[in-house]
């Protein structure tokens, strides 16, 4: 079977499971480092795995530099930024692939050209010729790379298999240190600079910006949205170190919002005044789709008329950002989950969906300030429903203890998030809004209520409906 054409669903979840059993146990390898362990310590551990990926990418011929790279960080709005960056390179002419991180719902997700997902037979034989490479690797008495470094390492080789013009890589968190820092891109993007992942990025607004900059290579176009001025000095420290080239994109200077709605955002590029039609919700996909146009003109600046920024724009597809799943009650999907991420959720709510009774599915990890999350929503919202994600490997606050942070307003704890959207569902009147947020896990666990994984493998994208 050739990778264009479609599986059946037996077949695609099969190979899809194979696959993924395989590369999800590597999570269960060396464990991370435990609460407590030295600052110091931890970033000798991230060093170390940058320099054994290195050395692994060079066993494998050095894939990654085999094509030229944009490379996105940032504490909100990068998963938007790449994807329309993807999109923009693509309507320019160029072969581009895409590495989200992390996947919503299926692994596919982070391996896209195009616009398309992997095909998952494909999918299954790139893990089957990772695994034997790594084998091979650790056979001749090298360390075994961790899921991290299989997963970038992965992405790598396929997007050079496939002959890809540029990849656009999203880090995963930080920067400076993280796995996907092993690339020279020629633009770097840093979309904003907020507090969050503050165990191992520092817990102030500097020191994370001094992460985030630590993709700028030597000579790198750099775009920055960064709007905190301690944050940008450091930026621009990094810029200047690395003899790069900075633009910043801050709003309302360099783009204004017309309006949001549900599904679409109307905003206008300044100074030109280039008017922007954005298939996302949410006043902030103005400054995302902002930053996007600004990296793609960086990168290939002849071939960004304003009739190949429409077309990109068109086909901006980013599933779990203010998605609406169903109407009668409306229902709301929203990966929120810091701070600050939650603050820009909670500016758009009113504004796309007007002054109706709001009900609230909300669910962290472990790792997350859910404290802090809940002060920005809760008075937004007229009834909660607390749950628990499930992810391998990250454990969750438990729904009880988050209910317990909710005064004032009904609430209920249901440990399943599936049963929780049905407990949700069960409040709420065809008027009112259903919305779920708190983890991009979260959402991946309930999204299979409206759009199921095998549909997903089968058709090759994660917006079914289209």
């Amino acid at each position: 079977m050739s990778s264009g054409q479609m599986v059946d669903d037996a077949d695609a979840e099969t190979q899809y499971a194979t696959a993924e059993a395989w590369i999800n146990g590597l999570i269960l390898g060396p464990p991370s480092p435990p609460p407590g362990t030295p600052p110091e310590e931890i970033r000798q551990r991230a060093i170390d795995r940058l320099i054994r990926l290195r050395a692994f990418l060079a066993f494998l011929g050095n894939p990654h530099q085999q094509y030229r790279t944009v490379h996105v960080t940032g504490t909100s709005g990068k998963g938007s930024t790449s994807t329309t960056i993807a999109a923009l390179l693509t309507a320019a002419g160029f072969r581009t692939g895409l590495h989200i991180s992390p996947y919503l719902q299926v692994a596919t997700e982070k391996l896209q050209i195009d616009n398309r997902l992997i095909p998952v037979d494909r999918y299954a034989r790139l893990a089957a010729d990772m695994r034997a490479s790594v084998e091979a690797w650790v056979a001749a008495g090298n360390e075994r790379p961790n899921y991290g470094e299989v997963w970038v390492a992965m992405t790598y080789r396929w997007f050079a298999e496939e002959a890809v013009d540029v990849a656009v890589i999203e880090v995963g968190a930080g920067g400076r240190f993280d796995v996907t820092n092993v690339i020279d891109a020629e633009v770097a993007v840093i979309t904003s600079v907020g507090l969050d992942h503050t165990a191992t990025l520092g817990h102030t607004l500097p020191e994370i910006a001094w992460h985030k900059a630590g993709i700028i290579s030597p000579g790198a176009r750099v775009i920055s949205g960064v709007r905190d001025a301690e944050a940008r000095a450091v930026v621009a420290a990094e810029v200047s170190l690395q003899q790069a080239t900075l633009t910043e994109i801050l709003p309302p200077d360099d783009v204004t919002v017309v309006r949001t709605e549900s599904g679409r955002t109307l905003a206008r590029l300044l100074p030109e005044g280039l008017e922007l039609d954005i298939p996302l919700s949410g006043r902030f996909q103005a400054h995302n789709a902002a930053l996007a146009i600004h990296a793609a003109r960086a990168f290939a600046p002849e071939r960004l008329t304003p009739e190949v920024i429409a077309a990109g724009l068109a086909q901006v597809r980013f599933p779990g950002r203010l998605e609406q799943v169903q109407s009668h009650p409306t229902v709301v999907l929203d990966g929120a989950h810091n701070p600050e991420k939650i603050g820009s959720l909670a500016a758009s709510l009113r504004e796309v969906y007007g002054q109706r009774r709001i009900v609230l599915v909300f669910g962290v990890l472990e790792s997350k300030n859910y404290r802090d999350m809940l002060t920005a929503l809760l008075p937004h919202v007229d009834a909660v429903v607390t749950t628990a994600p499930r992810v391998l490997a990250k454990p969750a606050v438990e729904a009880i203890d988050i209910a317990a942070a909710v005064t004032d307003l009904p609430v209920l704890a249901v440990d399943t998030p599936l049963d929780a959207v049905e407990a949700a569902l069960a409040q709420a009147g065809p008027d009112d809004l259903v919305l779920i947020s708190g983890s991009l896990y979260l959402v991946g666990n309930v999204r299979e209520r409206w759009f199921p994984t095998a549909a997903i493998l089968r058709q090759g994208t994660s917006w079914p409906n289209v």
